[in-house]
């Protein structure tokens, strides 16, 4: 049986390939393993040296040493490292360039602050004043004076004004305050002294209040007579808002006393300070003279709307 048949064209040109890589898996094997070099593979020797008899002896004579085993070479990575540095003095700078001369400040003068020389105490003395405390708006009254070193020379002032002024003794003294002093509330000094003012004494107060008022109350109506002479004022509480009919010298609020009723105003004085507090009629709530005579009706607490 022909395994080849040379009379195809296309089985001379496989013949031909598989030859030539036959070859070249050849040469390729070849530089391989035994390479292109002609000569020997070069060796390297190491001389050897003959030792001598002593040195013979000495290797009979001395054990060699065991290499060390592998616990010791792991224990001595754990060896503490003394570490000796070497003493190095480096030279001191000639000039420090960060140092420049300062001119020095200049001292500063302190205001020397005298000390206050405590003012020395008055000549005369002032114990007290009676009364301490007065409402503003009342009339005059009278004013005692304690004290001690008081002389007739002496005059009483209250807020710098000028008060006759009784002698009564070194220790006291009297005068009258009017009305006009303590018209408003506040705070009155009082003060001893001579006309020169080469005497004088330590001043106290003289607490002004404002006098009760009566605010609780509103005048909103009147009911008038013929005469005038009975008539009624309608006032109303603002706490309750109760209506009061009230006449002429009857007593509001256990303080404040009717003294004359007009279709304008209601004027009332406090019976304990003798101030006169005067209400004007509100707007809307007035019943004049020609106006129905009316009274407020009364308060009706439950009624019965049952025939």
């Amino acid at each position: 049986m022909q395994l080849v048949d040379l009379s195809k064209p296309g089985e001379k040109k496989k013949i031909i390939v598989a030859a030539v890589l036959g070859l070249v898996a050849i040469i390729v094997l070849w530089w391989t393993l035994i390479g292109f070099d002609s000569g020997p593979p070069a060796t390297s020797t190491r001389p050897t040296r003959n030792p001598s008899p002593q040195q013979r002896a000495g290797q009979r004579d001395t054990p060699r040493p065991e290499p060390p085993s592998q616990e010791v070479t792991s224990l001595a990575a754990f060896t503490e490292i003394i570490y000796a540095p070497s003493s190095y003095n480096p030279p001191e700078a000639r000039r420090n360039i960060f140092a420049y001369w300062e001119p020095p400040t200049k001292p500063v003068a302190v205001a020397s602050v005298p000390t206050p020389t405590p003012e020395p105490p008055p000549p005369v003395l002032l114990a007290s004043v009676s009364p301490a405390n007065v409402y503003a708006r009342t009339a005059d009254f009278k004013l005692e004076l304690a004290g001690d070193k008081f002389t007739p020379a002496m005059r009483i002032y209250v807020d710098g004004r000028e008060l006759p002024t009784s002698y009564k003794g070194p220790q006291q003294l009297s005068t009258t305050v009017p009305a006009a002093v303590i018209a408003t509330p506040g705070v009155r000094n009082v003060t001893v002294r001579t006309p020169d003012n080469q005497l004088f004494s330590n001043q106290l107060p003289i607490n002004v209040a404002a006098a009760p008022t009566p605010d609780n109350f509103t005048y909103i109506g009147i009911i008038s007579t013929q005469n005038r002479v009975g008539d009624i004022a309608l006032v109303q509480e603002r706490s309750n808002r109760n209506v009061i009919n009230a006449t002429r010298g009857d007593v509001l609020g256990g303080r404040f006393r009717v003294t004359s009723i007009s279709e304008k105003e209601l004027v009332m004085v406090d019976t304990s300070l003798k101030i006169k507090h005067t209400l004007t009629m509100a707007e809307g709530d007035s019943r004049g003279a020609g106006g129905p005579l009316a009274r407020p009706t009364p308060r009706v607490d439950a009624e019965d709307d049952e025939p």
